[in-house]
């Protein structure tokens, strides 16, 4: 298929042409190019929505990085007799071209900031502070390595330590850290550019995590996450870091405790802090575990920020462009299902949240510390 540039694609006529985004609803959940309406890939042949399209004017279909709406054929039938484009880079490319100048950078940042300061304080800097100091994340002297993705929750979270630290209360050190694991090109640079807008200073390193989960059919994302803690606890430590802080969420706690139950049959939460089992003296801490994921993305929409969901190389192939069909992931699946829960009892969030700080032992049949299981009988 053609391809069309982002800069070539405004020039033309705004009633010329139809952007279509043909991404699942994991990723436009992230954001959508203003204008486009959604139609995922997979639906194309038989949308109605494509069909009430007037033939006269352009297709201009995208999807994350370029590649899977490049691949598409314009000789499928449904496309028949339509002036049909790719827009070059995909969303990766309109987020990049949004950030452009200095200028552009130094009034986001500014921006950014204020809004922590101001709008967002109450949401987002008040429930952060009140995580760091009930679970006590950062002590005196601490070095911590903030670890950044690339995606909303990791590059607001490098936000709040900076404004956490300009208060002054506790003395400590950050190091922004980012992992390259063999990101493609325009996903690593989309990293570099929103933190040079945000006014980050990220110290990036590179290992081959990629190519090793590149051959693993079963689970890779599993073993990916696995190796990616495993060099972010090692790197850091060489850095001098004493912890290393990620940037889960209240929201991610909650599908955690579900996901435990509904799929893994277990009670078990994420909890706000660890010892590593591997890496003597680190640690690794939560601090946005009190923040609630809608207001992150209201604070990124207010800044018309633009982040990825997942900035690794299977980004283009994990869902919007998976091979084998598949669009839904088991937290997707939960956080719909708190979601239509919560339509019907408003207080079932938090209600998840505080049944693992209320566990009663003397109504459980087992559990286990320290790997060893013990059953009511026990003691019974």
């Amino acid at each position: 298929m053609k391809e069309i540039t982002y800069t070539e694609m405004k020039a033309l006529p705004e009633n010329s042409y139809v952007l279509i985004d043909v991404r699942d609803e994991g990723l436009t959940a992230y954001g959508m190019i203003p204008g486009a309406v959604n139609i995922y890939i997979e639906d194309l042949e038989n949308s109605p929505l494509l069909a009430e399209i007037p033939k006269e004017k352009k297709l201009i279909f995208y999807c994350e990085i370029g590649r899977r709406t490049r691949e598409m054929e314009e000789t499928e039938p449904y496309l028949e007799g339509r002036d049909c484009y790719s827009l070059a880079e995909g969303y990766v490319g309109f987020v990049r071209s949004g950030i452009s100048s200095d200028t552009d950078k130094e009034e986001k940042r500014k921006k950014a900031e204020e809004s922590l300061q101001k709008k967002f304080h109450k949401r987002l800097f008040s429930p952060f502070a009140k995580a760091c100091k009930t679970y006590r994340l950062i002590e005196e002297g601490d070095h911590i390595a903030v670890c950044i993705s690339g995606g909303k929750d990791s590059m607001l979270m490098a936000k709040l330590f900076q404004e956490i630290k300009r208060h002054r209360q506790v003395d400590f050190e950050l190091t922004f850290l980012v992992m390259d694991p063999g990101y493609n090109k325009e996903n690593r640079a989309l990293i570099e550019s929103n933190a040079e807008a945000l006014g980050i200073p990220v110290t990036i390193f590179e290992s081959t995590i990629f190519d090793t989960v590149d051959v693993i059919e079963k689970s890779p994302c599993y073993l990916c996450a696995r190796m990616r803690r495993g060099y972010l606890y090692s790197r850091a430590k060489a850095l001098g870091c004493n912890k290393i802080a990620l940037g889960h969420h209240y929201d991610d706690v909650i599908e955690t405790i579900l996901m435990g139950m509904l799929h893994g049959g277990q009670i078990q939460t994420m909890m706000p802090k660890l010892h590593s089992t591997n890496f003597e003296g680190m640690e690794l801490i939560r601090p946005m575990y009190l923040v609630r994921e809608a207001d992150i993305c209201a604070w990124r929409d207010y800044n018309d920020l633009h982040f990825l969901q997942c900035a690794c190389h299977f980004t283009d192939t994990c869902t919007t462009c998976h091979e084998d069909g598949t669009t839904s992931s088991k937290r997707l699946e939960t956080k719909k299902l708190i979601a239509e829960l919560k339509k019907t009892n408003p207080f079932v969030e938090s209600n998840i949240f505080r049944s693992v700080e209320n566990v009663h032992l003397d109504t459980v049949i087992e559990y286990k510390k320290d790997g060893v299981r013990h059953n009511f009988l026990d003691e019974y």
